[in-house]
């Protein structure tokens, strides 16, 4: 594994705690931006049947990261954001039809599904706060829920949903199920066909360590012709190299939803970044942010002035830790915290750190200390 974590060379004073925000790349993918930039350099698109090639195996990759059952059902967009309004705005709604949330979701996870109004359709707002998230869920469920829409992990809490659960609910009453997996992928296993989401939409630039700006959608082959198309262009037609042919039809593969031309340097940058979790192997990264969320537990339960805000049981970690200190307002202590170096977050009242497989626990001691030798 040591081999894994030489691929990051951050500054040797930056203690990178924020991946649940945008990940550093590994130096596989800054090479991968180099060499293909390069290439364009000498040799402009001469060698465009490879990038050809290199977009099908990040397709692979990300069929294997989710055990999808073919790349059909994966589709290339732009952003998490980009996925959710093609599911939002390509259901053909009725009125009085409704969609479940949970009230704690990140900003992109909410309005989407309340600019719906317009059409007649309500956001169930479900509050988890000293509450079963899943059951809570379950019970705001109606007739009328056409879809319930979660985030496999909170971005704030770092709570992680028993997907297993809702989705089985889900088939069962008949209701379409959307996965935000963006706090989950590369970081902890994931398995579309166990956890039964229709949809799953993931950024690149968090656990999976690449680029801004180009994002998984899984679309469920079942429900596929359910998404009315929003946007039309060249790529998202059945023979979309035949440009002669004026007589054209929608792909049958989730490539329907990708209407122009791809984002290559995304896509060289995303396949080199997926190709450490897949020789890494996406169980040993696992294992080793587990390590670090639970040495912050028992490392910070140890101090009365420190308040952890995540919930500690086993089959609830992620990658995300959260704490608060008593006596230091959380500004100031975010401030001090950056001004050293430590790159982190501001969530649910308090500092969220979220290291990845390569961060050591000697470094979250170093931070340990900082936080404890500040005096409030």
């Amino acid at each position: 594994m040591n081999n894994f974590i030489d691929e990051f060379k951050l500054n040797d004073n930056i203690f990178y705690l924020n991946h649940a925000a945008v990940s550093p790349w590994p130096k596989r993918t800054a090479a991968a931006v180099i060499n293909f930039a390069n290439e364009n350099v000498q040799q402009g698109s001469s060698q465009y049947l490879q990038w050809l090639q290199t977009e099908q195996d990040l397709r692979e990759k990300l069929r294997w990261l989710i055990n999808a059952k073919s790349t059909d059902d994966i589709a290339l967009l732009k952003s998490t954001s980009e996925a959710l309004s093609v599911v939002a705005y390509g259901l053909n709604w009725k009125k009085g039809d409704n969609v479940v949330i949970l009230e704690q979701e990140f900003p992109s996870n909410r309005i989407v599904w309340e600019s719906l109004r317009s059409r007649d359709v309500d956001t169930k707002l479900v509050d988890i706060r000293q509450k079963n998230a899943e059951d809570a869920l379950i019970k705001a469920c109606d007739p009328n829920t056409r879809i319930m829409s979660v985030s496999a992990v909170q971005f704030a809490s770092g709570l992680k949903l028993n997907l297993e659960k809702l989705g089985a609910f889900c088939r069962q009453n008949n209701i379409l199920f959307c996965v935000d997996a963006i706090q989950q992928l590369g970081a902890q296993a994931f398995d579309v066909q166990n956890n039964g989401a229709h949809f799953v939409m993931a950024d690149a630039h968090k656990w999976m360590m690449g680029p801004e700006g180009l994002a998984l959608f899984y679309c469920d082959p079942v429900v596929r012709e359910q998404l009315q198309l929003q946007q039309y262009g060249w790529h998202m037609v059945e023979q979309h190299f035949d440009f002669d042919n004026r007589d054209w039809e929608i792909a049958t593969s989730a490539r329907r939803f990708e209407c122009g031309s791809a984002n290559t340097l995304g896509t060289f940058a995303f396949n080199a970044s997926l190709s450490l979790i897949r020789d890494a192997g996406i169980d040993a990264i696992s294992n080793l942010i587990n390590r670090n969320i639970t040495y912050m537990i028992e490392q910070f339960s140890k101090h009365p002035n420190l308040q952890i805000l995540i919930d500690d049981d086993p089959d609830r970690l992620s990658g995300i830790f959260v704490f608060r200190h008593k006596h230091i307002n959380n500004n100031e202590l975010y401030e001090y915290l950056l001004d050293r170096g430590v790159v982190c977050a501001r969530r649910e009242g308090g500092i969220r750190f979220s290291p990845h497989f390569y961060n050591s626990t000697e470094e979250i001691s170093h931070v340990l200390d900082l936080i404890l030798h500040l005096k409030g």
